[in-house]
């Protein structure tokens, strides 16, 4: 497709701050969006950048029906692409990719590419392939030697009948959290396989920070590239972040891009590793194959991934050129508030609680700091209000 084709780009209206941020990044670029929602209280919806709004079926109970409303937006003639959000987006756009590609680009990976993604089994035979670390990783019932301390997952990082065919073709699910195993407890394996709806796996759990490459690529190479070190999670034990900070470290850019080429990877990828404490080296921990929830770091440190995934999809050139400014950090303001909480409320026996007169501190001195939010902004402050109205709620 010519870059002068499509003007519009569907974005996939979610809870997640990343389709906010997608909204303004294009909106303010004068490129038309359109807000695809499958309820009326999400945030995108109240962005001034969100152009048309559609409502959606919901991928959870109609599967199919979300697939058919999103190839009917992508069957007129301005539209030239559609941004995945949520790995049901990334699984719906790859598993009916050719169905698409007769409309719009489909800047994405084929559905087998993006299996040894949401298969933790085979991603971890693709990381071996491509000399990239990992945890022990194996299914569950497998396990004989449970001195170590383990967590368990969801095989799948999504769950549908593609990969788990006991489930209905019309649904789909998030793939369980994770669970933590004490060293010597063997578990009881048939009534977690029972609870999650398949064999899940086993890790061995490896502590220390959490970082990301953050890629857009063309056939395993990526056009544009970009790290992060996790700051804050939601809670002290970690989680997804809600602080974040630009950084760049040649040996995790070079296990990245590794693993990426292995993969043959198109399309968007977020490459999650944590640094082991122990040994310094990255392992990795999964693939997410789409926009990452917290896109506005890249944006604010000069990588615009929205507008270059609309430039992608046109099939505009990339010179290689991935300059952005290490040291820039974003803010999830509720998510700061809940992962204070967090050091209130919780305990572990895997993380140390920290002090919260020092992280309180530290949450307010860089917010001061660097004032980059995922929802709030001067410009567009009604989706930060409806996220506010949406949490709020949720306590009354």
């Amino acid at each position: 497709m010519s870059s002068d084709e499509g003007a519009s780009v569907v974005v996939p209206a979610i809870t997640a701050a990343s389709s906010v941020i997608c909204l303004r990044s294009l909106g303010r670029r004068g490129i038309n969006t359109i807000a695809a929602a499958e309820s009326a209280d999400i945030p995108a919806l109240r962005s001034r950048y969100c152009d048309e709004a559609v409502k959606l079926p919901s991928p959870r109970t109609d599967l199919l029906g979300y697939k058919n409303a999103l190839l009917a937006l992508a069957r007129r003639p301005d539209v030239r692409t559609i941004t995945p959000l949520r790995e049901v987006d990334s699984y719906v756009l790859s598993a009916y990719r050719e169905e698409f590609a007769e409309h719009i680009a489909t800047p994405w990976p084929t559905l087998d590419v993006l299996r040894d993604a949401h298969d933790r089994i085979r991603l971890a035979d693709a990381a071996e392939a491509a000399g990239v670390a990992i945890p022990e990783t194996r299914l569950l019932d497998t396990v004989e030697d449970w001195d170590r301390e383990r967590i368990v997952k969801a095989r799948y990082a999504l769950l549908v009948n593609e990969y788990v065919p006991s489930l209905p073709e019309t649904a789909s699910a998030k793939g369980a959290l994770t669970e933590h195993i004490d060293p010597g407890v063997e578990p009881d394996v048939e009534g977690i396989t029972a609870r999650m709806g398949h064999v899940p796996i086993t890790q061995e759990f490896v502590p220390g920070e959490e970082f990301a490459v953050w890629a857009l690529c063309d056939d395993g190479e990526p056009v544009t590239i970009c790290q992060r070190r996790r700051v804050r999670g939601f809670k002290y034990t970690g989680g997804a972040s809600v602080c974040r900070k630009t950084m760049y470290d040649p040996d995790l850019d070079r296990v990245a891009r590794a693993l990426l080429a292995e993969l043959d990877w198109h399309g968007l990828a977020s490459v999650q590793f944590i640094a082991n404490e122990t040994t310094g080296e990255y392992e990795l921990m999964e693939i997410n194959p789409r926009f990452w929830a917290s896109v506005s770091c890249a944006v604010q440190a000069g990588l615009d991934f929205p507008y270059e995934y609309y430039r992608f999809a046109g099939g505009e050139s990339f010179d290689g050129d991935s300059t952005y400014e290490r040291g820039v950090a974003t803010h999830l303001l509720r998510g700061e508030g809940a992962y204070l909480h967090s050091v209130l409320t919780e305990r572990s026996p895997y993380v140390e609680v920290p002090s919260f007169p020092a992280e309180a501190w530290a949450v307010a001195r860089s917010c001061l700091a660097q004032p980059h939010f995922d929802y709030l902004s001067l410009d567009d402050p009604r989706p930060f209000v409806r996220d506010l109205r949406n949490e709020v709620s949720k306590l009354l």
